[in-house]
């Protein structure tokens, strides 16, 4: 099994979702002995966020004549290379961190990831599993007073979704910013859910 291992955080040592993301891919690699580990670090070697000038990237039979262009496309091979994603994703405001919206515009590639099969679209990824790694400040359950702020697993949930991808697991760390107690128990709940992870 290829294994692809994201972080995001600005938080070095001290972020939750580095750590539940590294728990997860060494429960990975337990279930999966031999398994290989490629590691991205956005924080510190973001990509190039999409422009006029490396657009080009979106289009598969375009010449890869740029830095920026093959730093793209490196990103997309990752992926396609990969059969299970694990994604650390902070909250930062109510969504997911720049660098992360930049990794997942590299992977929005008709003919790649997605294609319109009837005039509907069709994603193209469905063979791979993704386990984000979610860490926020607050509550933003259903039925909360914050629950409409949450632009963040929302967020990734669609976009997962509309790759085309079935196995879709959160495992989940919030309330961090509502005291020390509550941030260890959610840390201990989010580590307990890694434990239960299973074999794809």
């Amino acid at each position: 099994m290829n294994i692809l291992h994201i972080d995001s955080s600005i938080l070095g040592d001290q972020s939750v979702s580095r750590k539940l993301s590294a728990a997860i891919v060494s429960k990975l690699r337990a279930l999966t002995p031999g398994a290989d580990v490629v590691y991205r670090d956005l924080n510190s070697e973001p990509l190039p966020a999409l422009t006029t000038a490396n657009a080009a990237a979106l289009d598969p039979a375009a010449p890869a004549d740029n830095d920026e262009v093959r730093a793209l496309n490196a990103a997309l091979a990752q992926v396609l290379a990969a059969d299970a994603i694990v994604v650390g994703a902070p909250m930062y405001n109510f969504s997911i961190p720049a660098p992360l919206k930049a990794w997942l515009d590299a992977l929005a590639v008709p003919g790649k990831t997605f294609g319109y099969e009837n005039g509907a679209p069709k994603g193209l990824l469905g063979a791979k599993r993704v386990i984000v790694a979610s860490s926020r400040g607050g509550v933003y359950a259903p039925q909360t007073p914050m629950a409409a702020l949450e632009h963040h697993e929302n967020y990734l949930r669609a976009f997962f979704g509309f790759l085309g991808v079935i196995q879709l697991e959160f495992v989940r760390a919030e309330g961090l910013k509502m005291g020390p107690e509550q941030a260890e128990r959610a840390v201990a709940g989010a580590l307990e859910q890694v434990e239960q992870l299973r074999a794809a």
